[in-house]
């Protein structure tokens, strides 16, 4: 089997070097602008102000910032039904981002994507997919194309546990391994699919699943962002020198529920889980700890990027209220069948 045990971050330590300080305040504020940004969805959603639902990232973001944190902006990324963080994560702009959440022709996709179907090529994220699994094509696609044209590009595909129950992962993986495509499959293992528990539906080691086609996996906890960057950086750089695809699980844990919607989850996992994690596991909680206890920053930092974020966030739902709505001569523009 290929796999990194040697870099297996439950048995690595991952030192934070002084000069390194200003690399993790950028990342804990780009995870704080994640959890703000999907706050401020989920009081749209129940104010009625916003059509459709949405899948809140809250509680994952350690992932999509230490993994985007290794890619250049023309490196590409595909997204989930829970892609707000990817978005983010990848440079998207938060008015910009409101703006398609309340179907606004501002939005990425000029209002007629929403939650779930934001992309924008110029930084590189060629869409959510509401599809479970239904952008790992389109990821390999992209990395078969930047090995073709040589340019060294790299390519990241997201996606939920649930989505190694769905075929089109095992064809591209097969394909990748095969041609040495640089893609990295990112496997967000937040232990639910949708309302059932992970063990209730995928059966083995899931790691074993790519390893099987000669692929390279690793196993990182989700919720520290200092050991995604880390084995992400690893991973990426491999892929970009030529050495092929990579399957990384990160162990995740959503706080909320699968959508904005689902409101009492009482019966398929418990409200001591969510506060164990929200308590001990929160990686914006983990990070900041962890800068302080190592006398890298004072407390008081994080209260100024916290007042200077939610204005951020604040002034992006106000953009996106105020905006106007396509006209009708935009119904069938840029829509393809």
């Amino acid at each position: 089997m290929a796999q990194f045990d040697e870099l297996n971050p439950k048995r690595e330590q991952t030192n934070l070097a002084a000069g390194d300080c200003d690399k993790w305040l950028h990342m804990y504020k780009q995870m704080l602008r994640i959890r703000v940004f999907e706050e401020q969805v989920n009081r749209l959603y129940t104010s009625a102000r916003m059509p459709g639902l949405a899948h809140l990232y809250s509680g994952e973001e350690a992932v999509a910032v230490g993994v985007c944190e290794t890619l250049r902006r023309d490196d590409y990324i595909t997204s989930t039904h829970r892609g707000h963080g990817h978005c983010l994560a990848k440079a998207a702009s938060i008015n910009r981002m409101f703006a398609e959440l309340l179907g606004k022709e501002a939005g990425y996709c000029r209002g007629k994507g929403g939650s779930m179907h934001i992309a924008d090529p110029d930084t590189g994220n060629l869409g959510a997919n509401a599809i479970v699994g239904g952008s790992a094509g389109i990821a390999t696609g992209a990395a078969m194309s930047a090995k073709m044209r040589g340019s060294d590009q790299v390519a990241v595909c997201f996606f939920g546990e649930g989505a190694l129950g769905q075929g089109l992962l095992y064809e591209v993986m097969n394909m990748a391994s095969l041609w040495k495509l640089p893609v990295i499959y990112v496997c967000e293992n937040n232990l639910y699919s949708e309302y059932t528990p992970h063990t209730e539906t995928m059966a083995g080691d899931l790691q074993a699943r790519a390893a099987a086609f000669g692929i390279c996996t690793a196993e990182v906890d989700g919720q520290d962002v200092r050991a995604v960057y880390a084995m992400a950086s690893r991973l990426v750089a491999q892929a970009r020198r030529g050495e092929g695809p990579a399957f990384l699980e990160c162990d995740t844990y959503r706080f909320f529920g699968h959508h904005v919607g689902d409101i009492d989850r009482s019966y398929y996992r418990s409200k001591e889980e969510e506060q164990e994690w929200m308590a001990q596991r929160d990686p914006l909680k983990l990070l900041a700890e962890r800068l302080i206890s190592e006398q890298m920053l004072d407390a008081t930092i994080f209260d100024q990027i916290e007042r200077e974020v939610r204005q951020e966030v604040a002034t992006g739902v106000e953009y996106a209220l105020n905006a106007p709505y396509p006209g009708p001569s935009e119904v069938d523009r840029h829509v393809y069948a």
